[in-house]
């Protein structure tokens, strides 16, 4: 009966989750997406020619975990950075809940990141974001200097798939996480790289205490939240 409970709130969070997007009423030449978060309809332009340029189930599940817990986890004024921000819709809804965010990704996405995070925030958050390239394990401490890290929040969707840069993720996850960071990270797992992904959970394990906080079969994806697990570095 647990485990029959426990679907059937889970099926609730799921339908939740994916009734936030929307479909524009009519077409135009540029593609879009419409969500519905922190009381602001957000719309997405994407590129369906880049991986990272498209909104994926996962950006759905930790956006709708931000705004539903946006008490608990006092997001108003906390600085948060999220990696692999793609086309920003994460980022948007933490800066509109009140964080000052810096959104993180590669350089032939960050021309539609600002876009989105411009259009779509711009009078409407209490802070300005900010967009920054990031290769994940490069040049990490003279772009990220450790002695001015001070992050309260780590944000990551569908970051782990099958991509060579792994090792350079986590090292990532490494660098920019200090005693008191909580990173929020959603998995998406894919049958075909169940070995690749369990093989970097256990790596993340090493470093941080992983903590299930949505467990959803039906998208095939885990929301979990870390910390540190030795404190001295």
């Amino acid at each position: 009966m647990a485990d029959e409970h426990e679907r059937h709130e889970n099926d609730i969070i799921v339908s939740e989750i994916l009734e936030r997007r929307y479909v524009p009423a009519y077409l135009k030449s540029v593609p879009w997406e419409g969500f519905n978060y922190a009381g602001h309809e957000i719309k997405i332009v994407e590129s369906t020619d880049l991986y990272g340029a498209t909104v994926w189930p996962s950006a759905l599940v930790l956006c709708y975990f931000l705004e539903k817990h946006e008490k608990q986890l006092c997001i108003e004024d906390k600085n948060i950075i999220e990696i692999g921000s793609g086309t920003g819709l994460v980022a948007i809804v933490a800066c509109l809940l009140g964080a000052q965010v810096i959104a993180t990704d590669l350089e032939e996405l960050i021309g539609n990141l600002k876009y989105n995070l411009l259009c779509n925030t711009k009078m409407k958050s209490k802070h300005v974001p900010q967009v920054k390239e990031l290769i994940w394990g490069s040049n990490l401490e003279m772009n990220f200097p450790k002695s001015s890290l001070r992050f309260d929040y780590i944000l990551a969707a569908d970051v782990v798939y099958n991509h060579p840069c792994l090792e350079e993720l986590l090292e990532t996850f490494d660098h920019l996480c200090s005693e008191n960071t909580i990173i929020l990270w959603v998995m998406r797992f894919r049958k075909e790289n169940m070995l690749l992904e369990n093989t970097f959970i256990q790596k993340f394990k090493e470093l941080f205490d992983l903590e299930v906080i949505y467990d959803l079969p039906s998208l095939s994806i885990k929301l979990y939240k870390a910390k540190r697990r030795n404190c001295q570095k």
